[in-house]
């Protein structure tokens, strides 16, 4: 673990008995108590993440809202100030390169919140696509921390650290500077679990204490540590995409169920081109949920079949532990994806029944 990137939390999990894995280059944990128990916690009550890994790209400048509705695909001139969009970056090809949450403080002035595995990527990217605008474009990730507070008690949690406060923070809403036990912290309200919840970034010689102060607060609310396996059991059964595998540079947004991301309506925007060319037919792939009827579990990259034919594969795949079903994503031919349509999932060379189901599999409760 000691060439592996750390957060500023990593000697509290790591003393706290958490089994710690390499993810994305980071020494992150994948659970506490138990992957199982801790995502019933969520489910249930509230689990604290440490997401420190994930990067924060700041751009300013006179043009920051036109470059950023160049290099994105979904219409950023619609953020008011304060407010979270979620959007996905492409290629000229229309592949995918990430998908990102954009928070709009002014015209100005924005941030892109990156998955940790492409933070140097889309840095590099957005450097390379600047030319003509006048912006300036900073990785700022290591000046910032930031902890995810999800699940059905989470905003009584947040109200209890930081006060009323931060019940004026609506779905897909942030504020800056808001005081919690005396640490500055700007407080969004997105989620990455499919129930309520709150990212609180701060300064990293914070983010410790603030740990500390949000378990001891929370605690009378059921909130305790919840490691990276729970939060993509959770993801998954709220249908969420995990970059990598629901979302590549060899899968579009259109192929992966995100067309309502990209804003054809929108001026000139990279990959807007071939997503048109994509979109005039249909994308040939298409991203879709099932059921296994038959005994097994599907895992990712295990191949799909329908009348012995390979028809795609698994993108993500679990027993599912709030549904007690054992589902998958998986991207397959378009003229295969009818809901209700039987398929075969290859397990360890045999062919198991499934079903295409509507998705998600889990209503999402977030507080709009």
């Amino acid at each position: 673990m000691d060439a592996l990137l750390k957060t500023p939390l990593y000697s509290l999990y790591k003393d706290s008995g958490a089994k710690i894995v390499d993810f994305a280059r980071w020494a992150l944990p994948i659970q506490f108590e138990g992957i199982l128990q801790e995502h019933h916690m969520v489910r249930e009550a509230a689990g604290l993440f440490d997401v420190s890994h994930m990067g924060e790209i700041e751009v300013k400048g006179k043009d920051a809202l036109p470059y950023l509705n160049y290099i994105m695909t979904n219409g950023i001139s619609r953020l008011k100030i304060n407010q979270v969009l979620y959007t996905v970056m492409v290629n000229e090809q229309g592949g995918t390169l990430d998908d990102v949450m954009i928070y709009h403080f002014n015209n100005n002035h924005y941030w892109i919140i990156a998955n940790a595995s492409n933070r140097i990527k889309d840095f590099n990217w957005m450097l390379k696509h600047a030319d003509g605008f006048e912006v300036e474009i900073n990785d700022i990730s290591d000046n910032a921390a930031q902890l995810a507070l999800q699940g059905p008690n989470a905003a009584k949690i947040l109200k209890a650290a930081a006060g009323e406060e931060s019940e004026q923070i609506r779905f897909f809403r942030f504020k800056e500077s808001v005081d919690v036990n005396g640490t500055s912290c700007l407080i969004s309200r997105t989620g990455y679990t499919g129930e309520d919840g709150f990212e609180l970034y701060c300064k990293p010689e914070d983010a410790a204490s603030l740990w500390e102060y949000l378990l001891e607060v929370g605690k009378k609310y059921g909130l305790k540590p919840a490691g990276l396996g729970c939060r993509d059991t959770l993801r998954f059964e709220a249908c969420l995409h995990l970059y990598g595998n629901e979302l590549s540079e060899d899968i579009s947004p259109l192929e992966a169920g995100l067309g309502w991301l990209v804003k054809f309506d929108k001026d000139e925007f990279i990959g807007k081109p071939a997503l048109e060319e994509q979109a005039k037919p249909g994308p040939k792939r298409k991203l879709i949920g099932f059921e296994l009827l038959g005994k097994g579990i599907p895992r990712g990259d295990y191949k799909v079949q329908k009348d012995g034919n390979a028809i795609g594969y698994v993108t993500t795949g679990y027993m599912a532990p709030t549904l007690k079903k054992s589902l998958g994503l998986a991207l397959v031919d378009s003229t295969c994806s009818e809901i209700g349509e039987n398929i075969d999932v290859m397990i360890r060379g045999k062919a198991v029944k499934a079903v295409i189901i509507e998705t998600p599999f889990y209503s999402k409760n977030y507080k709009k």
